[in-house]
């Protein structure tokens, strides 16, 4: 079975808050997975938007656009890894200063072919 992938690497989104998007758009079609992550009011929706769509574009670029067709395709796998940590500083009470952990994530989407 063949599958595509594509990924998005150092976005400025939380990987906690991007894996709850993930698992809306897993198992589901291209087409229909597009649709949630238009309508998804998440941040982290419009970035995997649009690694999705250039999963689905690197499979009709690969099998040809005259063999496959966008509607056979489906999101096999949709993972969120943690990125590098910005770490900043905010001025606390008493002369004391707090880290701030300003997170990034490593966006995956793998497309396969359906059956």
């Amino acid at each position: 079975m063949a599958t595509f992938t594509a990924c998005a690497r150092f976005v400025r989104v939380s990987p906690r808050k991007a894996r709850q998007v993930a698992d809306l758009i897993r198992g589901k079609g291209v087409e229909e997975a597009s649709g949630l992550l238009e309508l998804c009011n998440r941040g982290s929706g419009r970035v995997l938007g649009k690694v999705v769509h250039s999963a689905a574009a690197n499979a009709l670029n690969r099998e040809g656009s005259g063999k496959l067709d966008i509607e056979d395709l489906y999101v096999s796998r949709a993972w969120v890894d943690g990125g590098p940590m910005l770490k900043r500083f905010r001025a606390q009470s008493r002369g004391r200063a707090v880290r701030i952990r300003k997170r990034t994530s490593h966006l995956h989407v793998e497309v396969a072919i359906r059956e």
